[in-house]
């Protein structure tokens, strides 16, 4: 499994960027997707999750109303569009790939086997 992020980059609070996560390896439609963000200084934390047909996603709630998480199965993709950004969603982002999560709500990082290099958001005051 291989997983590449792009989208990241400078934009001004209240604007908006779209990170897309794109898989590499069979079966990506079995895989629970989610992301990940990490701030300097801080632990890696839990953003959103998507479950393997799209159907069911959690957030946060610092991001809740304001991010949104998508797969396209078809395309071997997963998207966090973020809307009304705060310089609190400084971090590097991370996409990460899990086997079906046995339980609801927010996910834990030691749960997803595979990872994305990460790709750099910053938000300017």
């Amino acid at each position: 499994v291989q997983l590449v992020e792009s989208g990241g980059g400078l934009v001004q609070a209240g604007g908006s960027l779209r990170l897309s996560c794109e898989y590499s390896g069979r079966t990506f439609s079995t895989y629970e997707m989610g992301w990940f963000r990490q701030a300097p200084g801080k632990e890696r934390e839990f953003v959103a999750r998507v479950n393997w047909s799209g159907g069911t996603t959690y957030y946060a709630d610092s991001v809740k109303g304001r991010f949104t998480i998508s797969r396209d199965n078809a395309k071997n993709t997963v998207s966090l569009q973020m809307d009304s950004m705060k310089p609190e969603d400084t971090a590097v982002y991370y996409c990460a790939a899990a086997r079906s999560l046995h339980y609801s709500g927010t996910a834990s990082a030691t749960d997803f086997g595979s990872w994305g290099q990460g790709t750099q958001v910053t938000v300017s005051s």
